[in-house]
């Protein structure tokens, strides 16, 4: 069992920046693959940002840019740092973790972007 707490989300003006974080309970590097999604109202939930154990980074074309995912192994800890914001980011954003053959969320974090 794995469980996540995201944290960092908030109101930010069109340009801005925020990190968003994602506490894993377990060691972070026994979790095979780590992703960031986000959910817009009416949309589907979709992939932003993912790091497997081994250290591989992919970004969908959104975030590439503009958004910087990291890991904290000493921390279990999970960073996604959002700058250049836009209006279109303003999401739910929740992170996932992928273990053996389980998957499990995080509760998820607002994020609003608004002037």
């Amino acid at each position: 069992q794995v469980q996540l707490v995201e944290s960092g989300g908030g109101l930010v003006q069109p340009g801005g920046s925020l990190r968003l974080s994602c506490v894993a309970s377990v060691y972070i590097l026994s979790i095979n693959r780590m992703g960031w999604y986000r959910q817009a109202p009416g949309k589907q939930r979709e992939l932003v940002a993912s790091i497997t154990s081994g250290g591989n980074i992919n970004y969908a074309d959104s975030a590439k840019g503009r958004y910087t995912n990291a890991r904290d192994n000493a921390k279990n800890t999970v960073y996604l740092q959002m700058s250049s914001l836009k209006l279109e980011d303003t999401a739910v954003y929740y992170c996932d973790a992928v273990r053996e053959v389980a998957a499990y969320w995080g509760q998820g974090t607002q994020v609003t972007v608004s002037s």
